[in-house]
């Protein structure tokens, strides 16, 4: 019993040795990557969340109910010859057999599906738990460093947006931060492993290092971070008044976004769908609220007809603006005018005649 205790000290020994220095040289990896030290000394900006959510997919609640997803799961598209748009219009002839929530590029952050709902990528049980997006091959060392960043970024952003902390997957299967790998490994539901493959062949290709997705996960809570900071920003007043107004659509709209508050006044203030009001150009919306932020900016909530339904704009999505109210009385000034006239003139003609 006694050789028994001091073999298995030993070997509980050596294995957390181990252990730790799995652990060390994953940190040491992550910390040294290139692709991430290239992508910080080019400094670059990732591409703008572009909203193009198809209407035809199903809409099933997370396990946890509507806009309660529990992390991100990163795909790669495993397709070398395809782009971002091609993935997107297979994906919607073909959603019954796997879809996810957005696509990702070097150049491209498109979302296609509600993040609010959950999407079939992973299978059981991933797909109820978690929110998904695709990378799509990319061929030069910019492109993929674009790519990674964008990616990272996005990662980030989701988990901000679902109030989600960051937190690697990869060792104990608890975290917020999946590689479809590792979805496949911990929870099962897949056999597939992207975009570990992807990332360690062009990371090798272009940086002469293997990319891994301890370095992505790095990358990420240095985004999540650095919107932390931003995130505490101090929120502008704006002055409210009700009114009787109408507009229409500027050809400019697809410029801006649509908002359920008005932004940077509320901190609710979400970014919409455009599809939520069947924009069209010059089609006539009418408006019940204007809203002058601190920083000058006017901002007009629109009303759907037959529905309860308000939307914020921002004043450049809109032309042609009518204050109907206004238009009303002068209609009826005008009107009165009018009338005064008719009643002058014939006023006139009967003096005329009494004096003749």
């Amino acid at each position: 019993m006694k050789l028994q205790k001091v073999l298995f000290t030993a070997l509980a020994a050596v294995g957390l040795a181990g252990a730790l220095s799995v652990a060390t040289t994953t940190t040491a990896d992550a910390a040294s990557s290139k692709v991430n030290s290239y992508i910080a000394s080019k400094n670059y900006k990732p591409a703008k969340v572009t909203k193009s959510i198809w209407s035809g997919f199903p809409k099933y609640k997370y396990r946890h109910g509507k806009g309660k997803p529990e992390g991100v799961v990163i795909h790669e598209t495993a397709n070398p010859s395809s782009t971002i748009y091609n993935e997107i219009a297979y994906m919607k002839r073909n959603y019954n057999n796997a879809f996810v929530h957005s696509f990702v590029d070097a150049s491209h952050i498109i979302n296609i599906a509600n993040t609010d709902y959950l999407s079939w990528g992973v299978g059981y049980p991933g797909n109820s738990r978690f929110l998904q997006f695709e990378q799509v091959e990319v061929h030069s060392k910019s492109a993929f460093a674009h790519e990674i960043a964008n990616a990272a970024w996005y990662t980030a952003y989701l988990l901000k947006e679902y109030n989600l902390k960051p937190n690697d997957a990869a060792y104990d299967g608890k975290g917020t931060v999946w590689s479809h790998g590792s979805v496949a490994s911990h929870l099962g539901g897949s056999t597939h492993t992207d975009p570990v493959g992807y990332y360690a062949s062009a990371g090798k290709k272009y940086f002469g290092q293997k990319y891994t997705m301890a370095a992505f996960y790095q990358l990420v809570k240095k985004y999540y971070n650095a919107m932390g900071q931003s995130n505490h920003k101090k929120l502008m007043t704006a002055k409210y008044t009700s009114v009787n107004m109408q507009a229409q659509l500027s050809s400019r709209y697809k410029k801006y976004y649509l908002y359920n508050h008005v932004k940077d006044v509320n901190k609710n203030a979400k970014r919409q769908s455009w599809s939520k009001i069947s924009p069209k150009v010059g089609k006539t919306y009418s408006i019940d609220m204007t809203a002058k932020k601190s920083n000058g900016s006017m901002w007009y909530r629109i009303k759907l007809p037959n529905t309860t339904k308000r939307y914020w704009v921002y004043f450049d999505n809109l032309t042609n603006l009518t204050d109907l109210d206004a238009a009303a009385s002068s209609s009826e000034s005008a009107a009165s005018s009018s009338d005064s006239a008719s009643a002058d003139s014939s006023s006139a003609t009967s003096t005329s005649s009494a004096s003749n």
